[in-house]
């Protein structure tokens, strides 16, 4: 698929795909990996936390899952908050999702081109170094 840059490419995605995972989901409100998600759960996008520091614990109205693949549901994108240099941690995590989603969304300051390629050479569009919450307040 592509790394995506243009503004109209990234309202498609925020206004066609409804259903996020959030890999490095914080239970702490001030955090921008728990303020961003909820904001998306407010606007009606289904959240689904991950990170195996609170597996089990209820976030956004679920329960928190320690990997991608331990979802029970398929999601259309997976919104990243980790360093630049842990993504490559996740892309087996991503590429052996039982579906595997349309988008993945590294958050404001994160992007790793590398890993960005490999996700979009495996047919998944990527979206760097952008803010999901922002991107959704000034296009809609």
């Amino acid at each position: 698929m592509a790394i995506l840059t243009d503004v109209n490419a990234v309202k498609q995605v925020l206004a066609t795909h409804k259903r996020v995972a959030v890999i490095g989901a914080h239970k702490k409100e001030h955090k921008a990996a728990y303020y961003v998600p909820h904001y998306m759960q407010q606007e009606g996008y289904e959240v689904f936390p991950v990170n195996p520091a609170f597996k089990g614990e209820q976030l956004f109205n679920r329960s928190v899952v320690a990997t991608l693949n331990d979802l029970n549901e398929d999601v259309d994108i997976v919104n990243v908050f980790r360093r630049s240099d842990a993504l490559g941690e996740h892309v087996d995590d991503i590429l052996s999702m039982r579906v595997k989603p349309a988008v993945v969304w590294f958050q404001l300051g994160i992007q790793n081109d590398a890993v960005a390629q490999t996700l979009s050479d495996a047919g998944i569009d990527v979206i760097q170094n952008r803010c999901m919450l922002a991107d959704h307040q000034r296009l809609f």
